[in-house]
């Protein structure tokens, strides 16, 4: 019989194929690019099935409208080559096609049924938190990873991937113990420092996050385009609340932005830095244009909601026509029934979009009424507590703009629970107690966000 890396059987003849195979599998699960190994190998051996099945899922990744034909060809061979294979890979098969027909709920439902009977399927497992996490299902996500166990306890990846599902169901104590113990596994788990990113920056941990990431950095060097700026994104935001202007320009150019210009997550990745940054104060210069181009080479993507909201930030942020009809494509998906996030796509997206193209018009009253209208159910178009943070920055900076002190004091001082010495919240505070005529409270904002900067520069 053979087996996989983790024990699993598959239904292949030759070595190569079965190591691209381990290489997809250990690639997909820690960021490495030897997952795309599987492309070659699929199309050297077309009547291994589960070889093609990998080879479309990686195609789907690519998160773009022209995904599910690159796909195709791929599912086509595995579909041809189903004759003698096991339950599980013709499983896989069908989720992968499941995918490309954009039917998430039943890819969702085969993955259940395969980590029910293997849960050390880790590459099945990420794929089902992927799809959870894009759905704001984060009770779903703890649920799946948690099925790996005990099965999976030697593997780091999976004590990683329910740590990130603790995080996101605000278990933050468990997150940490877990993510801590995929490290004890493997040190260089770098979805385990994802998921202690997470809890310092939902703790007010700034600067203890900070260094830690800085201590694991080394290690995101040879990962994926992904990863290494996703990762160095969370620094980044570490970086903005100690009032690091240069490292944070810094991780922007030489690790967030460039790695994969062409890749949605690096897009939305500089994107959302680029608006922080902004919000915070920080110069940015010219480095708008350059994400706004790449973005603007998408079209109208209407692949993911979450995505999709921050290229039209980008395109809106520079006055790009292509914002025009990428707004057009979001209310005809809002008025699409027929697909099974139509309810986000209506009623959270469109708003938020409606509010992005206010916002960069100056209309901040239209701005603050359409986000009010989203956000309090922006997890249904998916993205993580941290991500999602951007479309509160968007309204507050409406707020602040549109002179409505009062209620930019409530979402500050609110805000100062995870980030309660952070630079620019606190120097923002202090204007606008200033404004509202209480100016102690104005000195004490001030005087932290001066403390932090000393911090820094002792």
């Amino acid at each position: 019989m053979t087996t996989d890396l983790y024990g699993l059987e598959v239904t292949c003849d030759k070595a190569a194929t079965l190591t691209a195979i381990n290489d997809f599998i250990h690639g997909f699960l820690s960021y490495q690019p030897k997952a795309t190994n599987i492309l070659a190998a699929a199309d050297a051996d077309p009547e291994c099935a589960l070889a093609n099945a990998y080879a479309a899922l990686l195609w789907m990744f690519l998160e773009a409208p022209v995904a599910p034909q690159k796909a195709a060809p791929y599912i086509v061979r595995a579909q041809e080559a189903r004759e003698g294979i096991t339950t599980r890979e013709g499983l896989i098969i069908d989720a992968a096609a499941a995918w490309t027909q954009n039917d998430v709920p039943n890819l969702l439902r085969i993955c259940d049924e395969i980590t029910t009977d293997h849960p050390r399927d880790m590459a099945v497992l990420k794929l089902a938190q992927y799809h959870l996490f894009n759905l704001g299902d984060a009770t779903g996500m703890l649920r799946m990873a948690l099925k790996a166990l005990p099965e999976a306890e030697d593997i780091a990846y999976a004590h990683g991937m329910v740590a990130f599902g603790y995080e996101q169901c605000h278990l933050i104590s468990r997150a940490e113990r877990a993510a801590r113990h995929a490290m004890a596994l493997q040190h260089d788990e770098a979805w385990a420092h994802h998921a202690i990113a997470h809890v310092m920056l939902t703790e007010g941990r700034v600067a203890e996050g900070a260094a830690f990431m800085e201590s694991v950095a080394k290690t995101w060097g040879g990962l994926n385009s992904f990863m290494r700026s996703h990762n160095w994104w969370h620094l980044a935001l570490f970086y903005i609340s100690l009032g690091r202007h240069d490292d944070v320009r810094k991780a922007y150019d030489t690790h967030v932005w460039g790695l994969a210009k062409n890749y949605s997550q690096d897009q939305v990745g500089a994107t959302s830095l680029l608006a922080r940054m902004e919000f915070a104060g920080v110069d940015v210069g010219d480095r708008w244009g350059d994400v706004a181009d790449h973005v603007a080479t998408r079209g109208a993507d209407t692949v993911s909601p979450f995505l999709t909201l921050q290229y039209l930030y980008a395109l809106a942020r520079t006055s790009r026509p292509e914002a025009r009809p990428l707004m057009q494509a979001i209310v005809a998906r809002a008025q699409d029934d027929t697909q099974y996030d139509h309810i986000a796509w209506r009623d959270v997206a469109l708003p938020a979009a409606q509010s992005i193209i206010a916002h960069s018009k100056g209309d901040w009253d239209t701005a603050i009424t359409q986000m009010a209208r989203a956000l309090p159910r922006m997890s249904e178009c998916g993205g993580s507590h941290a991500q999602r943070d951007l479309f509160e920055q968007i309204h507050l900076d409406a707020l602040v703009k549109d002179g409505r002190a009062s209620s930019a004091q409530q979402v500050l001082e609110m805000r100062r629970t995870y980030d309660p010495d952070g630079v620019p919240l606190n120097m923002l505070l202090g204007d606008i107690y200033d404004q509202t005529g209480l100016p102690a409270l104005a000195a004490e904002a001030r005087a932290r966000a001066n403390q932090t900067l000393i911090s820094q520069n002792p």
